[in-house]
């Protein structure tokens, strides 16, 4: 019998106030349950309160997601995708995730980003600028394609 497990009740309560606090997802929860040596059964008890009760949803989290990283931290669609499916979310919730993002904003974000990085660079070869510049780019999950066009136009403009 492990004698460090909190009781189901008590774990309940502080779940639903993680839950409460921020948006989260199944994998995320279960990893906390994990940490308060919750029992599998239990853990599953609790996990189905959350969702019937609306604490916990797949689909807002990945809404609010999506959102969050690509306004505040400048992160591009596919780096979003790759982070939400390391979260074993569904690809229909994936899906509508992704519309969520204004495609104006997500465009002028990039520009901004991507003009802004240019101009930090400070390498006299144009190669390794070039490298440095679509390197930071696919870090941070931007189309290769999107990045390859913004690079030949700010090439052309030096």
């Amino acid at each position: 019998m492990n004698f460090n497990s909190i009781t189901p009740h008590e774990a309940k309560l502080k779940l639903e106030n993680y839950c409460a606090y921020q948006e989260r997802c199944h994998l995320d929860v279960q990893k906390k349950l994990r940490e308060l040596n919750v029992f599998q059964n239990d853990a599953d008890e609790i996990i189905v309160h959350l969702i019937n009760h609306n604490y916990l949803n797949e689909e807002r989290f990945a809404c609010s997601f999506a959102r969050g990283k690509n306004r505040i931290k400048h992160w591009g669609k596919v780096r979003i995708v790759n982070e939400l499916k390391s979260r074993h979310i569904s690809q229909t919730n994936i899906n509508r995730a992704l519309k969520e993002i204004d495609q104006q904003d997500y465009h002028q974000g990039f520009d901004a980003l991507s003009e802004r990085h240019w101009q930090s660079i400070r390498e006299p070869n144009p190669l390794k600028k070039r490298k440095k510049f679509c390197d930071f780019l696919l870090r941070k999950g931007y189309e290769s394609d999107l990045i390859y066009e913004k690079v030949k136009s700010l090439e052309a403009d030096s």
